[in-house]
């Protein structure tokens, strides 16, 4: 890479990130509700990936799949574009002599990580109360204790009727708890996307590098799908348990009988007592064909190359 272009590639990064999201969306958020369904006493909800698609079908509809789609969309803009683009922005500014050595690129995939969390904990915390509303609809809603939960006290009727919008969430948060009531569960989602993103750059590029033409550092759209599916499948599944942990956290909403949790550890030690080991692995393979598809997707329309396009044409 001898030069880097950050206008086309945060182009790239959007049109990639809507294109992903719009695919993956009702697969998301089955996996959120999975990840969320506490069997403590009683039977689940929810017996596996396919009984939440058809359960939630068949009581919300179909636009009932994508509860949450509007903020997600919104903010995958510049989510991904800080994604993709920090990535290769910082492997082109780590390279020494046109060469990067493979410390450097899991400097590159946690910079890229630590970038995105700007937009993803925000964007994650008001698309998990939306998803998770229809999971509460047949129970009594109960608010937890202190704190930022406050704020969402105004919209608990919103959730369960389905009139709950995001604008609704962001609007009380920042009124009672400020800007950075947007923010909560930030620890839970560094944990687990620098760490992904660690993961996940550095074997995408060398996978990639396989399909490369001869004399260029492009690939075909199908190769690099593959090579982003690939990647994103080993990824997701090493940072499963903290997605779980993030996921538990930034529900600001609790039905009657699930847990709270003051904290990351806290969360963590309570899903560990009380539900034992193997619910850290809850949504894991939702969690796959959520983030494989999407990260394939992504990558590929990422390297089709629409922002040189887009920038070529207007220039």
């Amino acid at each position: 890479m001898s030069e880097i272009s950050l206008p086309s590639k945060v182009i790239n990064g959007a049109v990639a990130g809507i294109a992903g999201v719009t695919c993956v969306f009702p697969i998301d958020l089955v996996k959120t509700r999975l990840q969320n369904q506490q069997i403590i006493d009683g039977k689940p909800m929810y017996k596996n990936i396919l009984d939440c698609f058809i359960k939630t079908a068949r009581s919300e509809g179909f636009f009932g799949l994508y509860k949450g789609y509007g903020v997600n969309v919104t903010l995958i803009t510049p989510e991904k574009a800080l994604k993709l683009v920090g990535n290769d922005f910082f492997r082109y500014m780590l390279r020494t002599d046109g060469k990067l050595p493979f410390y450097r690129e899991l400097l590159a995939g946690a910079g890229a990580g630590l970038c995105q969390v700007i937009a993803t904990t925000p964007m994650e915390l008001l698309k998990i109360q939306l998803q998770d509303a229809g999971r509460k609809v047949h129970k009594k809603t109960q608010l937890t204790a202190g704190g930022v939960e406050a704020a969402v006290s105004g919209v608990v009727k919103g959730a369960a009727s389905g009139s709950l919008t995001a604008m609704d969430l962001t609007r009380d948060l920042i009124r009672t708890r400020g800007f950075f009531g947007l923010y909560k569960g930030l620890g839970a989602t560094l944990a687990r996307d620098i760490p992904f993103s660690v993961i996940y750059f550095p074997l995408f590029a060398h996978i990639n590098a396989l399909g490369y033409a001869e004399g260029t550092e492009k690939a075909t759209f199908q190769h690099s799908f593959v090579a982003g599916c690939i990647a994103a499948c080993v990824a997701s599944v090493a940072v499963n348990p903290v997605d779980v942990v993030k996921t538990r956290i930034q529900t600001l909403q609790q039905a009657e009988g699930d847990q709270t949790y003051t904290g990351v550890k806290d969360c963590f030690v309570k899903i560990w007592k009380l539900e034992g080991p193997m619910a850290f692995l809850k949504g894991a393979m939702a969690r796959v064909f959520v983030i494989a598809p999407l990260f394939g997707i992504a990558q590929g329309v990422y390297f089709i190359g629409v922002g040189e396009f887009v920038i070529d044409r207007t220039s």
